[in-house]
């Protein structure tokens, strides 16, 4: 008889191999499957026992299949009496498109169809079809003018082992499926070692246990196939239950005469990998008691022989959990017996740098993400293992030899900044901007207020064309490796964002996402509730929301905090209405001062509806409330304009612009600072009363005033940007500019 059993793009040879090993017939790899002839008791065992192939079919005829008339005449040829019971049902299962059988769904009817009147003009009798739960799986596979037609011997894939719905855990979502766990350990060797004798394996990123479960049911010769409750071929008028049940047995005796233990030393950095491991391995009947250890805790025995790694799971733009991974695998790698072998699954060749050149690469596909499965041979002696000690002891692995600079740069600056904040009373400061040219990030740390937490916000400033790519990302997943470390701060928060040069200055390379609503029950009596991911801090004595994982920003900018306690005096000494004015309000922390300062209307103009809500809660929470509290959703030039014909003044303006904007539901085509500020500095001019006071800001270093168009308009300012730097800041004066503008006093 003739067979192929299917398996993931990139795993034919390590599937070929593996059937070889069972003493399969013919066995030839091909695109996507593995063929191979022999007897049905051949294709039984790689049903049990294949850990890597996700189906196995029974080929019962190769036809043409130019269009649908054709692969209708073809199929009706096939002697489907002789595979389908009289009570049982089937199902179609439809694979390849050409130029004629364009979607699978058109393959799959007149497949049906050809079967159902073969059976009905043979018997009589006309069979069921049951898509959800079928009795017989029919495989039509098409691959240009030609179709394979066979039978599912599997039923359902067999990487459904039958131990997965034994446990439940918030990993599954990054959880390794069972066959890829299973080509981890093929790549290293895995199965020689366990022949061998006691295999000891390390897994640094263990997750919800599949590769643990894997690497035990092997070393105690378990066929993966034991716990499935139903098989495709049950349904089959050709099984023979005889072989099948002589199989069965065997698979039995080879679990309870096994004699090798393994050791299994497994870590993670996510909590809960533990239980949900021992969850999977109780799952699947494996009575194998690992160690477990953290990645401050890590003790490789000496006998290790192989160490299989997943990184699939690791999104290369969150650049804090990549560096996190990566520091925590080169700690478990650098502890590696010479003997050992390695084996990983990711998506970037930075494990290289870990782990030294791959003797073996293969391409594969994990859903719909390319990934790269890897091999090396001496991981111990290959890979650089390059570390820094950090002054309060410890050690990081880095990727690059000059992060010591950087290490030593931080911890220096941190241990300045700390104590100025804490003579000033400040939990949220920047601690890092750019001070060795060639780490070119600004790290900022936030402290909580209401429940603790500390926080870092990094800012990647995009490096110049002549900088590789590559040492910069590098240079990067340092950073975020060593930072939280010496700021005793959690990995998972660290949060990334990278800026990149665009029209009219510095841009975020993101684009930013709306705020999630806020959970039931997360406020506090009388206080708006918390959207999701969102936190709490103090400054300057009133409390303000910052969420940093939903937005560009966090929702404060921390080199205005000098600017902001600014207002709050200006507020405390303006006459008459108080009337305060905050355009381009962002979530309002300005009006939130100016309020505190006794501004007793204050009107907060945004064109995001998101930062107004964000700003009314910022009011809300520090106890500004009422219908004196006014939140405008509106395009701030347009509605300058229109205010101007109106009696509405104000005694005290805000205005923080953005260095370019171009949204959709702006009335002009885009805002420019450079262009258009004395434009809008006019306008905003003729909404302040007699006496009153705009301080206008902007972040374009580039940024030059128009005086005199301002003069010719009667409008004067007073550049006071120096008084405005906060010292966290001082390093770089030119973070933002900023100016008193007035109206020229009459003569």
């Amino acid at each position: 008889m003739e067979f192929f059993a299917t398996c993931p793009m990139g795993f034919e040879q390590l599937l070929a191999g593996e059937l070889r090993t069972m003493g399969t017939p013919q066995v030839r790899p091909l695109r996507g499957q593995v063929s191979f002839e022999g007897e049905l008791r051949d294709a039984y065992r790689v049903c049990l026992w294949s850990r890597l192939a996700s189906r196995v079919v029974a080929v019962l005829a190769r036809i043409g299949a130019r269009n649908a008339d054709e692969l209708y005449e073809g199929l009706s040829q096939v002697a489907w009496e002789d595979h389908l019971t009289g009570s049982g049902t089937f199902a179609i299962d439809a694979h390849g498109t050409n130029a004629q059988l364009r979607t699978t769904q058109f393959t799959t009817l007149r497949s049906k169809d050809a079967i159902v009147d073969r059976m009905v003009a043979r018997t009589g009798a006309r069979p069921v079809v049951d898509a959800a739960r079928p009795g017989l799986t029919v495989a039509v596979r098409i691959s240009r003018d030609r179709a394979t037609a066979g039978i599912d011997l599997a039923g359902r894939p067999l990487f459904r082992r039958g131990y997965e719905s034994g446990h439940r855990s918030h990993l599954e979502a990054t959880a390794l499926r069972p066959d890829y766990a299973a080509a981890l350990l093929a790549a290293g060797g895995w199965a020689g070692m366990c022949e061998e004798g006691q295999p000891t394996l390390v897994v640094p990123f263990v997750g919800a246990g599949a590769i643990a479960v894997e690497a035990a049911a092997q070393a105690l010769d378990h066929a993966p196939g034991l716990l499935r409750q139903r098989w495709g071929f049950e349904g089959w008028a050709a099984h023979d239950a005889d072989i099948w049940g002589d199989l069965v047995a065997e698979a039995h005796q080879r679990a309870e005469g096994a004699q090798a233990q393994p050791v299994l030393l497994l870590a993670d950095q996510r909590p809960g990998f533990d239980r949900a491991t021992r969850q999977a391995l109780r799952a699947a009947g494996l009575g194998v008691q690992p160690t477990f250890a953290t990645s401050d805790t890590v003790n490789v025995p000496d006998g290790t022989r192989l160490l299989a790694c997943d990184l699939s799971w690791v999104d290369p733009a969150a650049v804090a959990t990549e560096a996190a991974a990566v520091g925590h695998l080169g700690r478990m790698a650098s502890a590696l017996p010479d003997q050992a072998r390695a084996t990983a699954l990711s998506a970037t060749p930075l494990v290289d740098s870990i782990l030294g050149t791959p003797s073996q690469a293969l391409s594969i596909m994990v859903g719909r993400d390319e990934a790269t499965l890897r091999s090396y041979d001496h991981p111990a002696q290959d890979a650089p293992h390059l570390q820094v000690t950090l002054p309060a002891g410890g050690h990081v692995g880095v990727l690059v030899a000059t992060s010591d600079q950087f290490c030593a740069r931080l911890a220096k600056v941190y241990r300045q900044r700390r104590k100025w904040a804490r003579r000033e009373d400040v939990s949220c400061y920047r601690i890092y901007d750019a001070d060795l040219p060639d780490y070119a990030v600004s790290i900022d740390l936030f402290e909580g207020s209401q429940t603790p937490g500390r926080w870092l916000q990094v800012f990647e400033y995009a490096p110049p064309k002549d900088i590789d790519p590559t040492v910069a990302q590098r240079r990067l997943l340092d950073v975020v490796a060593i930072a939280p470390r010496l700021l005793d701060v959690p990995p998972e928060n660290c949060f990334v964002r990278v800026r990149t040069k665009a029209r009219g200055g510095s841009q975020y390379a993101d684009e930013a996402q709306e705020l999630r609503p806020a959970r039931p029950g997360r406020g506090r009596p009388g206080k708006p509730a918390l959207p999701v991911g969102a936190h709490l801090i103090d400054e300057g004595g009133l409390t303000f929301e910052v969420n940093f994982q939903t937005r560009l920003d966090c929702g404060i900018f921390l080199d205005h905090r000098d600017t902001r306690s600014m207002l709050r005096e200006m507020a405390k000494q303006t006459k008459g209405s108080k009337r305060f004015l905050n355009l381009f309000a962002y979530t309002g922390t300005g009006t939130c001062y100016a309020a505190d300062g006794g501004a007793r209307h204050t009107t907060t103009v945004d064109l995001s509806r998101p930062s107004l809500d964000w700003a009314r809660r910022n009011m809300e929470r520090n106890g500004f409330t009422g219908p004196q509290h006014e939140y405008v959703q509106a395009d701030v030039l347009s509605w300058v304009s229109e205010q101007r014909h109106t009696k509405n003044r104000w005694d005290l303006v805000f205005c923080d612009v953005p260095t370019f904007s171009n949204s959709r539901r702006m009335r002009s085509a885009s805002f420019d600072v450079q262009r258009d500020h004395a434009e809008l500095l006019i306008g905003v001019s003729r909404l302040l009363t007699r006496e009153g006071t705009c301080v206008f800001s902007c972040n374009l270093r580039t940024f030059s005033i128009d005086e005199e168009a301002l003069a010719k308009a009667g409008v004067t300012i007073e550049d006071i940007t120096e008084r405005t730097i906060p010292e966290d800041f001082a390093r770089n004066g030119r973070i933002h500019r900023c100016y008193l503008v007035r109206r020229t006093p009459r003569t």
